[in-house]
C-alpha cells in the first residue's frame, strides 16, 4: 500500500514534469546552480557559436585577476585603437579616453560592450590574442572540454566555439567562485555619462526571480542566453542557444527555468549531476549558420538604425 502510494505520487510527479516541459527546438539545457542536477537537457554538446556569452569567460578572467591582486576597482582602462576600431554593441568612447573599472564591468556585462572586452584583454594579457589563449587554458581548467575561443567579445568567427554545456560550467562557476559580483548580471541598466544602457536580458523585466546572466547575438549563431534565477533558496540556470529572434529566446528561457522549478522535487531523486550526464552523437557536427533564418533584411535594417544610434550616443566617460 506504501509502496503503491509512493509510486502513484511519482508517476503523477512525471506527468507534471512532462506536461510543462519545453518544447523543443536547438540546445537547451537548465541545471540547479548549487549541484549542477541536470533538469532538461537537449543537444547540450552540439558545437555552436557563443557570441557575447564569450563575454562571461572575459568577465571571469576580470574577477580572477582582482582575486589574485592584478587589478583592482580602483583601476582604470584605456581605449586603444584596436578596441576602438570594434563595432557594435560598444561604448564608442574616443582613443585615450580613460574608463572606471567598476563602469567597464557594466559595460561589459550589462551593455556587452565589445571595445570594453578587448580593453580588458589588453589590460590583462597585454594583446587580444594572449588572451584568448589565457581564456582556453581557463575553459580547460574548468572542464569546457567542446570550447575555443580566439577573441574576448564573441563577435564572428569560425573557429569560436563551445556549447550548451560548457557555457552553464561557466555560468555556474562564475556565481561560485565570484558571488560577489553577481548583482552586475542583475542590473537591468546603469549610466555612463549622460548616455542610458540598458541589458539586452529581456528575463529581467518579465520573469519573477530573474537575477542574470548574460545574452549573445551573432547572426550565425542566432539570439543564446545563458539565465539565472532564484525562488526561495533554489538558483536555476538555463541556456538556451540558436533562437530566431529575441522574443523566442525569452520564451524558450522562460519555459525552460518554469519546467526546471517544477520538476526540481522528483528529479533530484535520480538525475545526474551535469559532470555525469552522458555526451550525445552528432559530436563532430560543425556549428551551424543561422544567418539565413535570423538576419532577414527587415533583421538588417533594424539592427542597423540601432548601431547607428549607438555611434551618436557617446558620451563623456566617468
Amino acid at each position: 500500500m506504501r509502496i503503491g502510494a509512493v509510486v502513484g505520487a511519482m508517476l503523477a510527479f512525471l506527468v507534471a514534469g512532462m506536461a510543462s516541459e519545453p518544447a523543443r527546438a536547438a540546445p537547451a539545457l537548465v541545471i540547479d546552480a548549487e549541484t549542477g542536477l541536470v533538469l532538461y537537457a537537449e543537444d547540450i554538446d552540439r558545437r555552436w557559436h557563443p557570441a557575447s556569452l564569450t563575454k562571461l569567460m572575459t568577465a571571469y578572467l576580470a574577477f580572477e585577476a582582482m582575486r589574485d591582486g592584478k587589478l583592482s576597482m580602483e583601476d582604470k582602462l584605456v581605449v586603444s585603437e584596436t578596441a576602438h576600431a570594434q563595432p557594435p554593441s560598444k561604448i564608442g568612447a574616443p582613443i585615450g579616453t580613460e574608463m572606471s573599472m567598476p563602469t567597464a564591468l557594466r559595460a561589459l556585462i550589462i551593455k556587452s560592450a565589445n571595445d570594453v572586452a578587448v580593453m580588458f584583454a589588453e589590460k590583462i594579457a597585454g594583446s587580444v590574442a594572449a588572451f584568448a589563449d589565457k581564456m582556453n587554458a581557463t575553459a580547460k581548467r574548468l572542464g569546457m572540454t567542446r570550447t575555443r575561443f580566439v577573441n574576448p567579445h564573441g563577435l564572428p568567427d569560425a573557429r569560436q566555439i563551445s556549447t550548451a554545456r560548457d557555457m552553464a560550467i561557466l555560468g555556474r562557476t562564475l556565481l561560485k567562485e565570484f558571488p560577489e559580483y553577481a548583482y552586475l548580471y542583475s542590473e537591468r541598466s546603469f549610466r555612463i555619462g549622460s548616455a542610458y544602457m540598458r541589458s539586452h536580458n529581456a528575463l529581467l523585466r518579465v520573469y519573477d526571480g530573474a537575477d542574470g546572466m548574460k545574452t549573445g547575438f551573432i547572426c550565425d549563431s542566432g539570439f543564446n542566453v545563458v539565465a539565472s534565477a532564484t525562488r526561495g533558496e533554489r538558483q536555476l540556470i538555463a541556456v538556451v542557444m540558436g533562437s530566431y529572434n529575441s522574443r523566442s529566446r525569452t520564451e524558450r528561457a522562460k519555459a525552460l527555468l518554469d519546467h526546471g522549478f517544477a520538476v526540481y522535487d522528483w528529479k533530484k531523486m535520480f538525475a545526474p549531476r551535469l559532470e555525469h550526464y552522458g555526451y550525445g552523437s552528432g559530436l563532430d557536427a560543425p556549428a551551424p549558420k543561422l544567418r539565413p533564418l535570423v538576419c532577414g533584411n527587415r533583421a538588417v535594417a533594424l539592427r542597423k538604425r540601432k548601431e547607428r544610434r549607438e555611434r551618436t550616443a557617446v558620451a563623456t566617460i566617468d
